[in-house]
């Protein structure tokens, strides 16, 4: 017996699939009578895009620009060598790798919670490379974090503080002193109903949640902020199919809002559904960069080994 979500591993693995949801079967099909179309339909009651739509966005300035990183990871090592990236307004990034490569030092480092030993990271032309997480996120940058639990949200707190976390010293949340209780309710209700967060309420612990509401509480969050930069990293991971839909919506909105977008993931189908440039992190190193038009799994998958790739963008 084999469970997961992935629909790729279920097609590829079983002989007979049976579906589930909210704890009733609702299909039973083999792998010859149904593709990933079929499968997520049955698991989420209605059709379901695999892919996010994306309409033409003339990409601008430079939003976030990175040059010639070098970060150390936690055992003194170089988790990320002489990296050099650019993000425009209006673009997404999509960065792929096997785990272990460098991607979450180098999302650390560009959030500010990891300091770079050398190089450089710029944000709207302005150097954050030494500024701390607050004044990152002041620059205009909006983290959605690869650990939700550890990094993205308290799990004891409920879901109205969680939604007000990174700001509730600030107007309109907080006067003197005092937390202004209204205004964070009205807030929050309203974020909740907008980025479809399933909860009874939002008193509700954020632990009592499912993986896919909390990762929509922390989009919300980061979104709301209407940032410059969205670094989002690993935003699907071990959520549903109809929550992941639903993120890679919003991301996709970000790009049409203006948005510099970076994705980090190891899902090679959410990096090529989502970007508009593919880069490919292996040992720390950019061993590629293509236009997502022009990509191929394998093309991906050989530089995700160490095959190196002449940049075409």
């Amino acid at each position: 017996m084999f469970i997961s979500h992935k629909l790729k591993e279920v097609l590829a693995l079983s002989d007979r699939i049976t579906v589930l949801r909210h704890g009733k079967v609702t299909g039973y099909t083999t792998p010859a009578q149904s593709d990933r179309h079929d499968l997520a339909q049955l698991m989420v009651g209605r059709a379901v895009k695999l892919a996010p739509d994306k309409e033409e966005v003339a990409s601008g300035d430079p939003l976030l620009t990175i040059e010639d990183l070098y970060v150390e990871g936690d055992r003194g090592r170089q988790a990320v060598q002489g990296l050099n990236l650019e993000v425009k307004s209006g673009e997404i990034l999509g960065i792929a790798g096997i785990s272990g490569n460098g991607q979450r030092e180098l999302a650390e480092a560009i959030a500010g919670l990891r300091r770079p030993r050398l190089g450089k990271i710029k944000i709207d032309g302005y150097d954050t490379t030494h500024f701390g997480p607050k004044q990152i996120r002041e620059m205009g940058l909006s983290y959605v974090p690869e650990e939700r639990m550890k990094d993205g949200a308290v799990g004891e707190f409920d879901v109205k503080e969680n939604m007000i976390l990174l700001n509730h010293n600030k107007a309109p949340f907080c006067k003197n002193g005092f937390l202004n209780f209204k205004e964070i309710k009205r807030y929050s209700e309203k974020l909740v109903q907008e980025y479809a967060v399933k909860t009874p309420d939002i008193d509700t612990m954020t632990k009592n949640l499912s993986g896919g509401n909390i990762q929509k509480l922390i989009m919300a969050r980061e979104l709301a902020a209407e940032p410059k930069v969205l670094l989002a990293s690993q935003p699907t991971r071990g959520v549903d199919i109809g929550a992941a839909e639903y993120i890679h919506e919003r991301i996709s909105q970000e790009r049409q809002r203006g948005t510099a977008s970076v994705v980090i993931s190891e899902d090679l189908d959410e990096v090529m559904a989502l970007s508009d440039r593919i880069a490919v992190m292996f040992e720390g190193k950019i061993m590629g960069i293509v236009d997502q038009k022009d990509a191929t799994r394998e093309s991906i998958g050989l530089m995700m080994t160490g095959e190196q790739q002449e940049s075409t963008a």
